[in-house]
């Protein structure tokens, strides 16, 4: 049984991953809709890591993991290589695997409390949603 400040923080970390990834992407996109879509996953991402270090009495950390900071400049390079919209989707859609997997992994831990469930399960809804809809737009973009 993993503690439950740690099980959070890998997620928190994960989230705050996501904030800079889409924000990061949001700046390379095309596409109005997609890009402000980016932008608004962004900030969800922070009210999400935000809401659950309070559910768990943690103190604010905005930090991510190496792993995504590798991930978001990986995606800058392909911009840079001539990637487009669907390199970026692609990109984005690896990051909210990762995200997908992080809450899974923390629901499946038998020390958390009530509360610090109830919000990874509500949360969860909306990343597995978000993960989706990332991509069917990379399907529809597809080169």
């Amino acid at each position: 049984m993993a503690d439950q400040k740690d099980v959070i923080q890998k997620v928190v970390e994960v989230l705050n991953d996501g904030h800079k990834g889409f924000m990061d992407f949001a700046q390379h996109i095309k596409d109005p809709q997609v890009k402000a879509l980016f932008v608004r996953e962004s900030q969800t991402r922070a009210e999400f890591a935000y809401e659950l270090q309070n559910a768990a009495g943690l103190k604010r950390d905005e930090e991510g993991t190496s792993g995504g900071a590798i991930h978001r400049f990986w995606g800058d390079v392909k911009v840079k290589l001539g990637g487009g919209d669907h390199t970026l989707l692609e990109t984005a859609e690896q990051g909210e695997d990762a995200a997908k997997e992080a809450y899974q992994k923390a629901l499946a831990e038998d020390g958390i409390s009530a509360v610090v469930r109830e919000t990874l399960m509500k949360q969860q809804v909306h990343v597995l949603h978000s993960h989706d809809q990332i991509k069917a737009l990379r399907d529809r973009n597809a080169a």
